[in-house]
């Protein structure tokens, strides 16, 4: 924007170096800088000026630093520190050398599925780490995600990303309007199946080439995305797997319920489909059963094309023999695996009950149940459910299962409840680097500033509650941080008419520093006072320094 702020050549802090500017967005501007404390290239993005002003704006960009800072993984950019000031708001990032995926797209138009299938999982990998701290990122797109030049993906871009529990925009649709979920398009607040349709709309426009809904308006697209299905990818390209065509219908379902229902979930058919993809590609061929017979070189070269008709005509015959056999095999395999395997099968077939609102513990220790299901647990933080309480299982309640020796797997989702997380000891360190510690600990940070003749200004002196104190994830923390020592002011006497000497005697029991005289010619006799700086009757800090004005003469 032509009135931004050139923060090029700016020392933030006295240790990141503003470089030159690699980014910008609606509400931040990112510049590369040189960490001079650690010796490193970062990237800084710092909020517009105008886009401070406003307190949404600020909440918002308060929110990315709280969010980002409690993620640490392989596929989300690392954020190194959070700062403000009365000038400058702003967060210290991992510098990523690669492009967008949009950019990436933008060169080859639709990837090859495997292609796709790689970025998708490690994307999947970020979100199903961000949903385990909370925190949903409600803008994927392919702008926010990077890809570096080894194929390694980088989720980028929390700019609207928010605790779950600290949603309150209801009656706005957030997000970007060609990857928004039909919740966040009607208003309604998302969650974390908001972030696995936009997923499902990007697996879609990697496989394609195509976004599967546009439109003239954002309202045209919005209400596409509320109430339309897509044209079937393998319509655009033919040779997408089915399998995966499933996986990405079923990730951007406009329906939240029929959605993957976990970050976790989606990975897991992701896994089954790359696996069973390999077993294929890995399956040997069939050889070719016909051995001709043996030969010696001398009948050989009599009766080579004699030889030739004989063994053509020979593999023909036994191929199309074998060829039948492997398909009626097929064929049975196919009808027993679907069909008969049931019909003959001794094993018992269950409805299976719904443990969904049931405590986790009184179902794994029923000696019943255990005999019977094999249960694969998930832990999900929720603040709003007792611990130990089942959210959601998988499969269904009131499927029918068949009942095998090694018991029916059942996936459950168990709430957590209240996490209690103990407060990291930060006294003595740097308050910036302590609200960074505290904020990757999951906490929020609130700072207030009191004088200290101990403590250096700058430093934790203590905090609320106190270090080590088990308190609830996503708590206030209180800092208290040094402003350096209490500071006196006192009025300057007034010196001038004095002598030198009485007048630095003077100083010195009035509780200020000397400074040093300036000499100069006057009508006064030598050595008297003549000026002072500060002038008399000043208020200046205790130990302040005066400096005097001193008659040379003439």
């Amino acid at each position: 924007m032509e009135n931004e702020k050139n923060y090029i050549g700016v020392l933030l802090d006295g240790r990141y170096e503003i470089l030159e500017k690699i980014g910008e967005g609606g509400m931040a501007v990112v510049y590369k800088a040189f960490c001079h404390r650690l010796s490193r290239f970062v990237a800084v993005k710092i909020m517009r000026e105008e886009m401070a002003k406003d307190e949404e704006f600020r909440r918002r960009f308060c929110s990315e630093s709280h969010a980002i800072a409690m993620l640490s993984h392989p596929n989300i950019v690392a954020v190194y520190d959070v700062s403000h000031s009365d000038d400058v708001e702003y967060i210290v990032m991992e510098l990523v050398d690669g492009i967008t995926l949009k950019q990436y797209m933008d060169k080859r138009g639709a990837i090859s599925w495997k292609e796709a299938l790689h970025f998708s999982k490690q994307i999947t990998k970020a979100l199903a780490h961000a949903h385990s701290r909370g925190i949903i990122h409600r803008d994927i797109k392919p702008q926010n995600i990077m890809l570096l030049k080894d194929g390694t993906i980088k989720v980028a871009d929390f700019g609207i990303a928010a605790l779950e529990n600290e949603i309150q925009e209801s009656g706005q649709a957030i997000g970007s309007i060609h990857y928004i979920a039909p919740e966040q398009a009607r208003g309604e607040n998302p969650d974390a199946r908001s972030d696995i349709y936009s997923l499902g709309v990007v697996m879609y426009e990697m496989l394609t080439g195509q976004k599967p809904y546009t439109g003239e308006t954002l309202g045209e697209i919005a209400v596409q995305h509320m109430s339309s299905l897509p044209k079937m990818p393998s319509d655009i390209v033919p040779d997408i797997p089915e399998e995966l065509e499933r996986i990405t219908l079923k990730a951007m379902s406009c329906q939240i319920n029929s959605r993957y229902q976990s970050a976790n979930e989606l990975l897991d058919d992701l896994n089954r489909f790359t696996q069973a993809q390999i077993a294929a590609e890995n399956k040997p061929e069939f050889e070719n059963p016909a051995v001709a017979p043996v030969r010696s070189v001398s009948e050989m070269s009599r009766d080579k094309f004699s030889l030739r008709r004989k063994r053509s005509g020979t593999v023909a015959y036994m191929s199309g023999a074998f060829g039948g056999l492997v398909l009626i095999l097929c064929l049975f395999a196919f009808l027993w695996n679907f069909w008969l395997k049931d019909v003959f099968s001794p094993a018992e077939r269950i409805p299976l009950p719904n443990f969904v609102g049931s405590n986790y513990e009184s179902i794994v220790n029923n000696a019943d149940l255990a005999a019977t299901y094999n249960f694969k647990v998930t832990y999900i933080i929720d603040t709003d459910t007792q611990s130990g309480i089942i959210l959601s299982q998988n499969p269904e309640p009131g499927r029918s299962m068949m009942l095998t020796p090694d018991g029916i797997s059942v996936e459950l989702s168990v709430s957590t409840g209240v996490v209690l997380t103990p407060v990291p000891d930060v006294a003595g360190t740097d308050y910036r680097e302590a609200v960074l510690e505290l904020q990757k600990a999951g906490f929020t940070v609130e700072v207030e500033n009191a004088t200290s003749s101990d403590v250096p200004k700058d430093s934790v002196i203590s905090t609320s509650p106190a270090a080590n104190e088990q308190i609830s994830a996503g708590s206030t923390v209180y800092l208290v941080v040094s402003s350096g020592p209490q500071v006196q002011y006192i009025s300057t006497p007034n010196f001038v008419g004095l002598t030198e000497d009485m007048a630095i005697s003077k100083i010195s029991n009035s509780g200020l520093t000397y400074g040093g005289s300036e000499y100069v010619s006057s009508d006064q006799e030598a050595g008297t006072v003549i000026g002072q700086s500060p002038a008399a009757f000043q208020e200046i800090e205790e130990h302040g320094k005066i400096t005097l004005k001193v008659s040379s003469g003439y």
